[in-house]
């Protein structure tokens, strides 16, 4: 089996607590060489300080590749392209270009009357500041606001079309709906490379939540597993199977690239990319 080469998504930490925790998260999973590491944002940009505070840290710390998450909400265009330069003047030279969740307690996107009206228009002027690779999100499954995956299909090339050189899916619980996305992309003459996004379930009840919020559909074979597994205190040892089986059949089907969202939880994510074959001493032999 081909070692595909891996990413991680981490988010900035609110509480001191929480800090240890992805301080922990990155020391962990730095040996593994990731291609690059994410930031997130908090829905509606609550955490655009704490954000770059965690950009700056993690890539003068730990020398990784960061790229660091921007979004259109509750910011004009001149706030937004200081965010960018801010990120520039620390070392930053990618970001994950999206629209952002709205605010807690509204239900729809509404942009700022001088912000940017869509990821596109946020990637267009990114592109045109030239000082970064721009990657993209990707919806396998019907993003909550468009009318099908086709909409999302087509979305997605006009990001391509605007400056981004990849796109990282939600995600998702069988390989075969990242395929059935991918080949749609082919289908509609997208070249980027998309990279999915893998969830480690570090617990049954919070993914399922997540999936229920994101759109992402939940099969049942899979909310039946974990409920005998929760039943018999086995829920990590199936998170940990389902994980590497689902990765296994990614690479099977010519995926190279893993993305994980890792919530600031680093021992599931670890447990999977060793089985893998991602270590830190086979990292070692392939820079040899």
């Amino acid at each position: 089996m081909t070692t595909p080469k891996v990413s991680f998504e981490f988010f900035p930490p609110q509480t001191l607590d929480a800090s240890f925790r992805l301080w922990e998260t990155a020391q962990v999973l730095a040996p593994l060489k990731p291609e690059f590491v994410s930031v997130t944002y908090g829905a509606g940009g609550t955490t655009r300080k704490l954000t770059h505070e965690a950009v700056g840290a993690i890539h003068k710390n730990y020398g990784l590749n960061v790229a660091a998450h921007l979004t259109c909400v509750e910011a004009t265009r001149a706030e937004t392209m200081e965010i960018v330069n801010s990120y520039a003047e620390v070392g930053v030279t990618e970001i994950v270009a999206l629209r952002g969740d709205p605010p807690k307690g509204q239900g729809k996107f509404t942009p700022h009357p001088e912000g940017f009206a869509s990821s596109v228009e946020l990637i267009e002027a990114l592109a045109e500041d030239g000082r970064f690779t721009i990657r993209a999100g990707a919806y396998p499954e019907p993003h909550p606001d468009a009318a099908d995956i086709h909409a999302d299909v087509r979305f997605l090339k006009r990001k391509v079309e605007a400056g981004a050189s990849s796109a990282i899916t939600q995600f998702f619980f069988e390989a075969e709906t990242f395929f059935r996305f991918r080949d749609a992309c082919e289908k509609e003459g997208i070249e980027a490379k998309i990279i999915p996004g893998i969830l480690p379930i570090q617990s049954w009840k919070g993914a399922k939540n997540f999936a229920l919020r994101c759109g992402t559909s939940i099969p049942a074979w899979v909310e039946e597993a974990f409920e005998a597994a929760i039943r018999d205190d086995r829920e990590q040892l199936l998170a940990t199977a389902l994980c590497t089986e689902l990765c296994d059949k990614l690479i099977e089907g010519g995926v190279e690239d893993l993305h994980f969202y890792t919530l600031n939880r680093p021992g599931l994510t670890r447990d999977v990319c060793h089985a893998l074959g991602v270590t830190p001493e086979a990292v070692l032999e392939n820079v040899a």
